[in-house]
């Protein structure tokens, strides 16, 4: 059983295809090679890339606790790299999101398919902040998460085909709400669709339609896209 509060459960199984879409398009223009960060500054760089970031906060390996950058008494909320993160402290406030408000999140309890409970935190703050997509950056005995806050990481794009595969991802992570998980990410990307209990359909961009099916507990069930074949002109 999850000890997450319902309120994060459900704002993660929101965010959570719009967000490993983003992890993924963000993999592919940011090197994963010998890196550097200065935090005062606001730079993360990778192999020979620099992007602008900012601070989430970190997870503790032997403790298994999520520290907000806030919360942290090297940082605090008025350093540079924390201030652009306070909207999500704000958003918990507002939510009545436990997770976004206390300062240390104890994640012992957490034995899901993600590396660990922190990892969940990072998606669903990244999620909420938008941008390019997050970072750890592991270091002795645990790992920060940065949030890629700058316009030359490239946002991900509507594509069809992996669209089940991320759904799948997505509920493995947050399993709560299969339907508002797909619901979201269709909207994110502007695809119009209709959704009743077990099914939802959508118009894809471009031609050609989709359609979901969840069983009667809500569970993803299938993915059947029909595309529209390109015509050329003569």
């Amino acid at each position: 059983m999850s000890g997450f509060s319902p309120a994060f459960e459900r704002l993660g199984a929101a965010l959570a295809a719009v967000v490993l879409q983003q992890q993924e398009t963000l993999a592919e223009f940011l090197p994963r090679e010998d890196w550097s960060a200065d935090l005062t500054a606001r730079t993360y760089t990778s192999g020979g890339v620099t992007v602008r970031v900012s601070l989430l906060g970190s997870y503790a390996a032997r403790e298994r606790t999520w520290l907000w950058g806030w919360a942290n008494p090297q940082f605090g909320d008025a350093h540079p790299a924390v201030v652009p993160t306070l909207a999500i402290r704000t958003l918990g406030e507002r939510l009545g999101i436990p997770e976004f408000t206390t300062p240390e999140v104890d994640l012992s309890w957490y034995e899901g398919p993600a590396g660990h409970g922190g990892e969940l935190i990072a998606m669903a703050a990244g999620g909420v902040l938008g941008g390019g997509g997050y970072i750890g950056a592991g270091y002795d005995g645990g790992s920060a998460y940065l949030h890629v806050d700058d316009p030359q990481a490239p946002p991900a794009q509507w594509d069809p085909v992996p669209v089940p595969r991320l759904l799948a991802n997505a509920v493995s992570l947050f399993p709560h709400e299969p339907r508002l998980t797909l619901a979201r990410f269709l909207s994110h990307h502007r695809v119009p669709f209709r959704q009743t209990d077990t099914v939802t359909e959508a118009n894809l961009p471009g031609g050609g339609t989709a359609r979901a099916v969840f069983d009667d507990l809500g569970r993803f069930v299938e993915w059947k896209a029909e595309l529209t074949p390109v015509t050329l002109g003569g």
